[in-house]
């Protein structure tokens, strides 16, 4: 059974940082991409940055400049580095892999708060 695990979140203040890591459990078949979201209360989830096995990256035009998603392919391992935080990063931040393609799949974590206050 897959299973994604997520650490990191927290409470911080304004232009702080935060480091999420999400750890994949019995994937057999390597994720084509792995990635964070996040959901605001009263917000749809939306993307934040996604990292393909090929190293690739893709981030919201929120999180550019700012964030940085990095992924260990050997580990089956993504993490989110996020500086300068605003009180508009808060929200749930959730893991994904997903893959497409033979022994296709899309997993989510469990979601980690994140609330940028002072």
């Amino acid at each position: 059974q897959v299973q994604l695990a997520e650490s990191g979140g927290g409470l911080v203040q304004p232009g702080g940082s935060l480091r999420l890591s999400c750890a994949a459990s019995g994937i057999i078949f390597s994720p084509n991409a792995m990635g964070w979201y996040r959901q605001a209360p009263g917000k749809q989830r939306e993307l934040v940055a996604t990292a393909t096995s090929g190293g690739d990256t893709n981030y919201a035009d929120s999180a550019k400049g700012r964030f940085t998603i990095s992924r260990d392919n050997a580990k089956n391992t993504v993490d989110l580095q996020m500086n300068s935080l605003k009180p508009e990063d808060t929200a749930v931040y959730y893991c994904n892999a997903r893959r497409s393609g033979i022994g296709d799949y899309d997993y989510w974590g469990q979601g980690t708060q994140v609330t940028v206050s002072s």
